[in-house]
C-alpha cells in the first residue's frame, strides 16, 4: 500500500529576458490581444468520459496536457479533468487549464480566485474522512475559520523549531541504521517504507508533541493507517498505472466510503487526543478552535500535508541523488562538510547554496502535488505570455505544475535537471517561479493566502536531510526500483 500511495500522490543558468510578470496584471494594463479560450468540453457525458480515458489510460496526465497544448497552440485551454461519470453526481469536470508560469500565477491572487472545496478539483472527498468538518485545506481565505486554523498551523511550526533539528537527526539515525541492517542481510534495501516510518515518527513528535513509542500499535502501523486514509480519498483522481481496464472500472469510477478506513483513522484521532493535549489546548485557548476542530485539523496537517507530501518528495530526492552519474554527490558532500560545522542547524544549511539549489530543482521537476485548482471569484482577464483571456466568475482553473515549471520562456533547458540552477543572482530570481507550495518560493504563508504554512520548513528539512546524509556517508547508490544498493561510510 505504501508504494501505491506514493504513486498516487505524485499526483516537480540564466534568466531569460524579458521575464514574465509574477503578479497578474489588471485588465486595464494588459496589452496582449484578448482571444477566445480554445478547446472545449465535448458532448455531455461523452466528452468527459473521452477526456477521462485519455487522462488515465491512453495518454497519461503529462501527455494529456502536452497534446492539447500542441493542438490548441496555447498554454491556456478548456478541457475536462476526472473524476467524471458514472457515480460522481454533482461533480463538474470542466476546467480551464493554465500551463505556463504567467497564467498559473493568477491562481495565487486571492482577490480574483477562491479556494473553497477545490483542493482536488470540483470533486471533494466525503467530510467523513476529516471528522465531518471541512478542514483548513478546503476553506477559502474569506472564511473566518481559515484564519484561525492557518495561524494555529504557523504557531505550531514556530514553537517546534527548537526541537526540529535534533529530532530530525535522531530519527534519521534510526532510519539509516535500519537500512544498513537490511543492506547487510540482502545486499539491497527498499527505502520507501523506512522513509515513511521516519516521516511519521518525526512529524508526530514535532507537530503533535507526541512520541509514537507511547502506543506500540501507532508506532508500528500509524504510517500505514495514513497511507490507506490518503489512498481512498485520492484514488478517483490519480493514475496508478496498473492493469487496464481494471484500473478504470474499479479505481476511477466511484468515491470510496469512509468506513473502509474508519478504524485506523479513529485510532489516530484517539492517539492525538491522548498524547497531544498541550497542542490541542493551545488550539482551543489561543486560537478559538473547538477541541474537535483542533484534533481533525491537526490530523490533516500531519497526514495529508506533512506525511503525504514528504512521502513523495523525499524518495524522489533520494532517487535523484542515488542514481546520478554526473558528480552531484561529490559537490554536495564537499559543500556539506565545509559548511555544516560541528552540528547541523537551520542556519548552517541556509549557507549551503548548492544543497538548496538541488532541493529547489527537485521540487521544480517533481512537485509533490502536481495539480492546483482555484475558482474565479469574479470576472477577470487572465494573461499568458502572448495572449489574454476572459475568465468568468465561477469557472474552475487548473494548473499542472509539472509542465508549468518547465516553461521554456522562464527556464533554460527546462526538461533538464540542473542541480545548480538556483544559485547566484539569476538563480535567486527564478525562485519567483517555483510554485510547489501553492505560491511562489519568494512568497510568505499567511492567514490571507493559501500558501503552504510549512513552505520554508519543507525546503530546510530537505536540505537537512541531504546534509545529514553526507555527514554520515561519502556516497549512496540506488537503483531504478526504489532500493539502495550500496552506501559508503564517511571517512
Amino acid at each position: 500500500m505504501s508504494a501505491v500511495m506514493a504513486k498516487m500522490m505524485s499526483i516537480s543558468p540564466g534568466m531569460p529576458s524579458p521575464s514574465p510578470s509574477l503578479t497578474p496584471p489588471s485588465p486595464s494594463s494588459i496589452s496582449a490581444p484578448v482571444r477566445t479560450i480554445p478547446g472545449g468540453y465535448g458532448w455531455p457525458v461523452l466528452g468527459p468520459i473521452s477526456d477521462r480515458l485519455d487522462y488515465f489510460w491512453f495518454q497519461g496526465p503529462e501527455t494529456f496536457f502536452r497534446k492539447r497544448i500542441e493542438k490548441h497552440k496555447s498554454t491556456v485551454f478548456r478541457t475536462n479533468l476526472p473524476p467524471t461519470f458514472p457515480f460522481f453526481y454533482g461533480v463538474n469536470p470542466n476546467v480551464v487549464a493554465l500551463l505556463d508560469c504567467k497564467s498559473f500565477a493568477h491562481m495565487f491572487n486571492m482577490e480574483i480566485v477562491e479556494k473553497k472545496n477545490v483542493l482536488v478539483g470540483d470533486f471533494m472527498p466525503s467530510v467523513s474522512y476529516t471528522g465531518d468538518l471541512r478542514v483548513c485545506a478546503y476553506l477559502d481565505t474569506s472564511e473566518s475559520l481559515h484564519s484561525k486554523v492557518k495561524n494555529f498551523a504557523l504557531d505550531i511550526l514556530k514553537r517546534s523549531s527548537t526541537i526540529w533539528v535534533p529530532t530530525l537527526s535522531s530519527t534519521l539515525d534510526t532510519m539509516w541504521s535500519s537500512i544498513e541492517s537490511s543492506l547487510a542481510k540482502s545486499g539491497s534495501a527498499s527505502y520507501l517504507v523506512p522513509i515513511q516510518q521516519f516521516i511519521f515518527s518525526f512529524f508526530t513528535r514535532t507537530l503533535i508533541g507526541a512520541d509514537t513509542a507511547a502506543s506500540p500499535e501507532i508506532a508500528s502501523s500509524g504510517y500505514a493507517m495514513l497511507d490507506i486514509w490518503l489512498a481512498l480519498q485520492l484514488l478517483p483522481t490519480v493514475k496508478i498505472g496498473i492493469l487496464q481496464p481494471l484500473e478504470e472500472l474499479f479505481l476511477h469510477s466511484y468515491a470510496y466510503p469512509f468506513f473502509l478506513v474508519s478504524g485506523g483513522y479513529n485510532k489516530l484521532v484517539k492517539f492525538i487526543e491522548e498524547h497531544g493535549k498541550e497542542v490541542i489546548q493551545r488550539g482551543e485557548t489561543e486560537f478559538g478552535l473547538t477541541k474537535h476542530e483542533t484534533i481533525h485539523n491537526l490530523l490533516f496537517i500531519l497526514g495529508f500535508n506533512a506525511y503525504g507530501g514528504f512521502s513523495i518528495f523525499l524518495p524522489t530526492l533520494l532517487s535523484q541523488l542515488g542514481t546520478d552519474t554526473t558528480g552531484i554527490q561529490q559537490k554536495l558532500r564537499e559543500e556539506v562538510r565545509a559548511k555544516s560545522g560541528s552540528t547541523l542547524s537551520f542556519d548552517s544549511v541556509k549557507e549551503m547554496e548548492l544543497v538548496k539549489s538541488f532541493v529547489y530543482e527537485t521540487l521544480r521537476l517533481n512537485p509533490p502535488v502536481p495539480l492546483q485548482y482555484a475558482r474565479a471569484r469574479k470576472d477577470f482577464v487572465l494573461s499568458s505570455h502572448d495572449s489574454a483571456y476572459e475568465i468568468k466568475k465561477g469557472e474552475l482553473l487548473c494548473g499542472y505544475q509539472t509542465l508549468v515549471m518547465r516553461d521554456s520562456k522562464v527556464f533554460d533547458d527546462p526538461e533538464k535537471f540542473i542541480f545548480d540552477r538556483f544559485t547566484k543572482e539569476k538563480g535567486s530570481e527564478l525562485l519567483s517561479y517555483l510554485y510547489w507550495s501553492n505560491g511562489p518560493q519568494t512568497g510568505s504563508p499567511s492567514e490571507s493566502n493559501k500558501q503552504c504554512a510549512a513552505k520554508d520548513y519543507v525546503t530546510l528539512t530537505a536540505c537537512l536531510f541531504v546534509a545529514h546524509l553526507y555527514r554520515r556517508y561519502d556516497s549512496i547508490t540506488c537503483n531504478s526500483s526504489g532500493a539502495i544498493t550500496a552506501v559508503e561510510k564517511a571517512k
